[in-house]
Parts: structure tokens; C-alpha cells; sequence
């Protein structure tokens, strides 16, 4: 059985100030070992995240406890070794790009 869950997420949502988010979010993201990379700006988030079931549960309730983000929608895919090395919150004009 994978241990390791890859959740692919975003909401577009009107986010005023994604970089007050950052590293409460950042914290949160380690502190959980959860890896890989999540884009803030004020149309939303978007990003891919690694980590045990318990940790990505635990981010998906951190979410519920930080409107705007309450509604996030993901997609889940398991692996039995972590795919991402590193852990990153960036502050983006969009999060997808669109030109």
C-alpha cells in the first residue's frame, strides 16, 4: 500500500492578502512534513502538496479553518516514496497564468 498522498489543489477565490498567509502557512507545512508547492495571490491558491494521509487531512482542516480557503478542491494520487524535496508558499500576480 502508498504511503505517501500527492494532492493536487486550488480555489479561485478573492484572497486580499495572500502574503499574510504565507508563513502561517508555510509553518504549517512543515511542521506537518507536508512537501511540494503552493501559489497565493488574490484570485486564490493553486498547488501540489506530499505527505503522510494524516498530515494532508490535517492541512485540508487548516484550510477549513482559514477562510477564504474553506472550499479548496483537490484531486489525490498515492506513491510509496515522497516526490517532492522541498516545501514552498509563493506569492504570484495570478495562479494560473493566463497569457
Amino acid at each position: 500500500m502508498s504511503s505517501i498522498v500527492v494532492s493536487a489543489l486550488y480555489q479561485f477565490v478573492r484572497i486580499e492578502q495572500p502574503t499574510s498567509l504565507r508563513q502561517p502557512l508555510t509553518d504549517f507545512l512543515n511542521a506537518n512534513e507536508i512537501r511540494g508547492t503552493l501559489i497565493l495571490a488574490n484570485e486564490g491558491i493553486n498547488g501540489t502538496v506530499s505527505g503522510t494521509r494524516h498530515s494532508i487531512d490535517a492541512l485540508y482542516a487548516w484550510f477549513k479553518k482559514h477562510p477564504p480557503l474553506d472550499q479548496v478542491s483537490s484531486k489525490e494520487s498515492f506513491h510509496d516514496e515522497q516526490p517532492f524535496y522541498r516545501t514552498k508558499v509563493k506569492i504570484k500576480k495570478e495562479i494560473v497564468t493566463m497569457g
